[in-house]
């Protein structure tokens, strides 16, 4: 349709997206007036956005206002007259930094992606990763306080993921540590999926070969490891208050929460995921063209989080309101996802 819009119809369309991802207000003729590199009378300039308005591609919030984009001038901004840009080197070194921390878990890489993208972009950063049973190298219980301790489960991949425990009253160091290398053998090279039935089974045969104690860390271990919750994924949002910063009525608070409440839906979640399956590198979304923003009237900036094998292991992204500036995070996006996936393995 682009193709199609004479030069006239392309350049008001592009200054009423831009100045509306700038201000959020409505655009008037006479301001189009004043940015046009040619001259056209504000008569001529109403004329050409009453067709936009016709096209579908405006519209006017209230009687004798200015015009907006609707998500369709939105799409059609995007996908045919948007100049991306490019990060500074600053931006490039901050996200290189923040999440190339040496010794970090693939959780903890996740986090501070999500953090840094958040806070570069003054949007809502969110990765989500499925549940992935990899094989594993090595299990150890740590410490922490009475009561409690740190299951560290180790992949062949060298991801790091971590459970908290309750562990039971009297437990001594070497309980824990003899649970661990119990676990150790059994699971190396193997997923838990794979072993966890048989370890339970065995665990019911020689309890007298393992100190009672030891025994009952492991069933704590395994139950954590295989409840419902640790099969739903990794859902991380940073930043969900930004969206806040743009509602202008109670209406738009409750949409918002409405969008974070769906965010913690495991369905939700992996159709999310689903949104970046063909490796296409960075994808937006705009409003109602995702289901699961439609009610927030937001838009997803989003890109696969492909590891070293490129396989896809999750995904990563921004959530903002459909006049964020998409030439800014876009490269944000796609930068932030190629460093991830050095990371990850």
């Amino acid at each position: 349709m682009i193709q199609e819009m004479s030069q006239r119809s392309r350049d008001i369309l592009r200054l009423v997206v831009e100045t509306y991802m700038t201000t959020g207000e409505p655009v008037g003729s006479r301001f189009i007036s004043k940015k046009l590199e040619h001259r056209l009378s504000p008569a001529s300039i109403r004329n050409t956005m009453a067709d936009l308005e016709e096209a579908g591609l405006l519209y006017a919030p209230h009687t004798s206002a200015g015009r907006l984009p609707t998500e369709s001038g939105l799409r059609l901004f995007v996908d045919g007259l948007l100049q991306v840009g490019d990060l500074t080197q600053d931006e490039r070194s901050s996200i290189e930094g923040r999440c190339a921390a040496s010794g970090r878990g693939f959780q903890d890489v996740l986090k501070e992606a999500t953090g840094v993208l958040s806070g570069l972009s003054g949007h809502a950063g969110l990765v989500v990763a499925p549940k992935v049973d990899a094989p594993l190298r090595h299990v150890e219980f740590v410490p922490l306080s009475p009561g409690k301790a740190l299951v560290v489960m180790v992949s062949e991949s060298g991801q790091v993921e971590n459970r908290m425990l309750d562990m039971p009253a009297g437990l001594t160091d070497s309980a824990l540590a003899e649970a661990g290398e119990f676990l150790s053998q059994r699971l190396k090279g193997r997923t838990m999926a794979v072993a966890r039935t048989e370890i339970l089974h065995e665990l019911q045969q020689r309890k007298a070969e393992l100190d009672q104690l030891a025994a009952r860390v492991v069933e704590a271990g395994l139950a954590v490891w295989g409840g419902a919750e640790a099969n739903r994924g990794t859902l991380i949002v940073r930043g969900s208050t930004n969206l806040l910063d743009d509602v202008a009525a109670m209406a738009d608070l409750e949409r918002i929460r409405n969008l974070m409440e769906e965010l913690e839906n495991s369905e939700e979640m992996l159709r999310l995921l689903d949104l970046t399956q063909g490796g296409e590198g960075v994808r937006i979304f705009i409003g109602s063209e995702n289901t699961l923003f439609r009610r927030a009237g937001c838009s997803l900036i989003v890109a696969p989080l492909q590891n070293q094998h490129q396989a896809i292991v999750g995904a990563i992204g921004v959530i903002g309101p459909t006049r964020m500036n998409y030439a800014r995070v876009v490269p944000m996006v796609d930068f932030t996802a190629q460093v991830v996936g050095r990371l990850i393995g």
